[in-house]
C-alpha cells in the first residue's frame, strides 16, 4: 500500500461499464490540501443519498459533507 499523500486528499470519479472500470478518474471533489500543502480535510468515505447527493465523510475535520449539484439543496 502506498503512503498517504496530496493524490489521496480528494474525492474521484471512476467511469465503469459492464462492471469494469471504463476511463480515467476524474475529480469530482477537490480543495482538502491548500496552494501551500495544508490539509484542510481528508475524505475517507463516501456514499450516495436516496436524492442522489454525495455524502463524504472526513475524519480530518470531523465533518460530513453532502454535495449536490449547484442550485439543489
Amino acid at each position: 500500500m502506498e503512503p498517504c499523500g496530496p493524490r489521496w486528499l480528494k474525492v474521484v470519479f471512476v467511469p465503469f461499464s459492464n462492471g469494469q472500470p471504463d476511463g480515467d478518474p476524474i475529480d469530482f471533489v477537490t480543495g482538502f490540501l491548500t496552494d501551500d500543502n495544508k490539509t484542510r480535510g481528508r475524505p475517507v468515505g463516501v456514499t450516495v443519498a436516496p436524492d442522489g447527493a454525495a455524502i463524504i465523510a472526513d475524519d480530518l475535520s470531523n465533518t460530513v459533507w453532502r454535495v449536490t449539484p449547484k442550485g439543489n439543496q
